[in-house]
């Protein structure tokens, strides 16, 4: 009987699938009564129809222009669902020849009320616009009336004279049931096609050529994407960049061609040329000459100062504290150098040039590293468009600092974790560059001793001891450097049961040179089960994890724990008077995949006092795709260790 109404649900999702009528407006009573998507139960929202055309028409003024055409149709199932009628527009402005203008836009949000179909539509109120950057301005909509069931729709086009072309996205966090792209580029644009060779979804694309009916004649490259069922990508614990494991397809210009269909000119070919072109822009290169306007800040932090790596330590002090960061991204100067200093902020590559502009005047050898940050993907291909970060190398004697001065905390090596992403390119001048690695090779450390003691009233008192190294010290100092002793131990108290925290101390907290120390302690009142003359407790208590937080069954994408680590636990136990240990975990040692990860779990005991030593030790934060199935069972099992308890007996 549930194979027969399985097969009557796909038979009837099919029909109705096929049916559907995707011309705007034309919202049909099956679409707002579907209490959930047919293939996908667990999905909040989907991608019912999405449209994208990309074309070029000629203009007199202007020459090619770019139109590009959405058509979008989602339905709402639940609340966690309503992030989806919110949509951004990110519009490049630069000269006005070359900025990006919307037009048509147009949205309504479909409910059934007593079994008719009501549509509200978007109005001013739901439209806002602000700067993202001096280049980038976003336009956003809210669709209005929006609740469980809804089903929004939207609609708009948007032109441009840029020849680039934004990536073509096939796949989202949440299904896709029908998809339709069509992009038709003039032959005088040759442009260097590729998909993400990292996604596990990949599309039949379709290419055709066909002719034009203009006065002047020339040919259309046409590319083509028809899709159903396409299923979600979603971002689970230690996830990494999502973005870069989305199908989805990149079109790089790589070459324009003159009137006789010959070569007029070349654009990224390959790395070396990618790395000229922006090295030559005097928003990059331009910008790493010494500058007068810090010349006497400069020679005065440097006095008496001769050792490469000593002056870029106190370099990167003076650039953070004259210069803020604004929190935009980009590979070229915002500001430039003099205005940056001037006024105080800028961007990433205005405070990271002027950093090598700086040293380069004292004469260390610090060069620029172009980086795609973490949410922008990895570059598939020679790509200026691929690179939106720049950082700073100082190299002495074979070895190198990577220095990122934007953020107060990150230090020399120790990088802000949005810039961890594989490889960046060295840029030495305009003729020399190369690829260096900008994942981090040394271990992070985090270290606990906790010391417990069994009270009259079976309640747990002791003390907290925790170390924090690197890449751990550098997350705890921009999670907590900035909070309240009171809100500091709220959120230490958070999710431990009944616990109250207290004479809480911290070493280094603002000092990123340093390792951060913490002690507090603290009374736990929920940590024993008392079961006859016996009591239960779990030796990590409150530091042990819980809970798996693998949950899918397959996943598509890496592991990325980020960086190498251990993580260590040293616990004391004083036993109460009149209890013996009857029964003790077991000592354990776990190993994955040639001790990339491993767990040790070690535990003695002897009169009144038991001791656990446990480290968890990750070697390569990436676990592949393909050992998902088996890290998800190694990881529970560590879970179940660390949740195993000790059992004491009256004597």
């Amino acid at each position: 009987m549930k194979q027969l109404l399985l097969s009557i649900i796909f038979i009837l999702s099919f029909s109705f699938s096929s049916s559907q009528n995707y011309k705007f407006g034309k919202i049909s009573k099956e679409e707002l009564q579907e209490k959930y998507h047919p293939k996908d139960s667990a999905t909040s929202a989907a991608i019912l129809y999405r449209n994208e055309d990309i074309s070029f028409f000629y203009s007199s003024e202007k020459g090619f222009v770019q139109r590009r055409k959405i058509h979008e149709r989602i339905k709402i199932y639940n609340k966690d669902g309503f992030d989806w009628a919110t949509k951004k527009i990110y519009l490049y402005q630069g000269l006005n020849k070359y900025a990006e203008r919307i037009s048509g836009l147009k949205g309504f949000s479909y409910n059934l009320v007593d079994g008719k179909i009501e549509k509200d539509k978007l109005k001013s109120d739901g439209k806002f616009d602000e700067d993202y950057s001096e280049y980038t301005r976003i336009h956003s909509f809210t669709l209005p009336s929006v609740k469980e069931g809804t089903v929004i729709e939207y609609q708009y086009t948007i032109t441009s004279a840029r020849v680039s072309i934004d990536d073509i996205i096939f796949q989202f966090s949440i299904p896709v049931n029908k998809l339709d792209v069509s992009i038709e580029t003039p032959e005088y644009y040759v442009y260097n096609k590729q998909s993400n060779f990292k996604a596990k979804f990949s599309p039949n694309i379709t290419e055709t050529i066909k002719n034009t009916t203009t006065p002047f004649n020339y040919k259309i490259n046409v590319i083509s994407v028809n899709e159903e069922n396409i299923p979600a990508i979603r971002a689970e614990a230690y996830s990494g960049s999502i973005n870069n494991y989305i199908s989805k397809m990149a079109m790089e210009l790589t070459a324009t061609l003159n009137s006789m269909k010959l070569v007029d000119k070349t654009y990224s070919t390959n790395w070396e040329v990618v790395s000229k072109t922006i090295y030559e822009s005097e928003d990059f290169g331009g910008q790493l000459r010494a500058f007068s306007i810090y010349k006497d800040d400069l020679e005065s932090a440097l006095d008496g100062i001769t050792d490469d790596f000593e002056k870029a330590f106190v370099v990167e002090g003076l650039v953070k504290s004259k210069v803020k960061w604004n929190g935009r991204y980009g590979k070229y100067a915002e500001n430039g150098i003099r205005s940056a200093y001037k006024e105080g902020k800028g961007n990433d590559a205005d405070i990271n040039l002027m950093l090598i502009s700086m040293l380069r005047s004292q004469g260390v050898n610090a060069n620029p590293v172009l980086v795609s940050t973490r949410d922008n993907g990895i570059p598939l291909f020679p790509t200026r468009e691929g690179f939106n970060y720049v950082i700073c190398s100082v190299e002495k004697d074979d070895m190198y600092l990577l220095i990122d001065a934007t953020e107060q905390y990150s230090t020399n090596n120790v990088l802000p974790q949005r810039v961890l992403n594989w490889k960046g390119r060295l840029i030495i001048d305009n003729k020399v560059s190369r690829w260096i690695s900008i994942q981090p090779n040394k271990k992070s450390l985090e270290s606990s001793i906790l010391s417990v003691t069994i009270n009259d009233d079976f309640s747990l008192s002791g003390k907290v001891t925790k170390h924090f190294t690197d890449y751990t010290a550098y997350f705890y100092r921009n999670k907590y450097a900035g909070v309240t002793t009171e809100d500091h131990i709220k959120s230490l108290e958070k999710d431990k049961g009944d616990i109250e925290i207290s004479s809480l101390s911290i070493e280094n907290i603002k000092n990123a040179f340093l390792p951060v120390d913490l002690n507090y302690e603290y009374e736990l009142s929920d940590g024993v089960d008392e079961v006859g003359d016996k009591l239960y407790f779990s030796p990590l208590l409150f530091l042990a994890t819980k809970e798996n937080p693998f949950k899918l069954e397959e996943r598509d994408y890496p592991i990325d724990f980020v960086i190498p680590y251990s993580d260590e636990y040293i616990v004391n136990i004083m036993l109460p008077e009149g209890y013996k240990a009857e029964s003790l975990p077991a000592s354990e040692i776990l190993n994955f995949k040639d001790e990339n990860v491993s767990f040790s779990y070690i535990i003695r005991g002897g009169g009144k006092y038991l001791q656990l030593k446990a480290k968890l030790d990750i070697l390569n934060p990436l676990i592949l795709p393909t050992d998902y199935k088996e890290f998800k069972a190694f990881y529970s099992k560590i879970v179940e260790k660390q949740t195993e308890q000790i059992v004491l007996t009256r004597t």
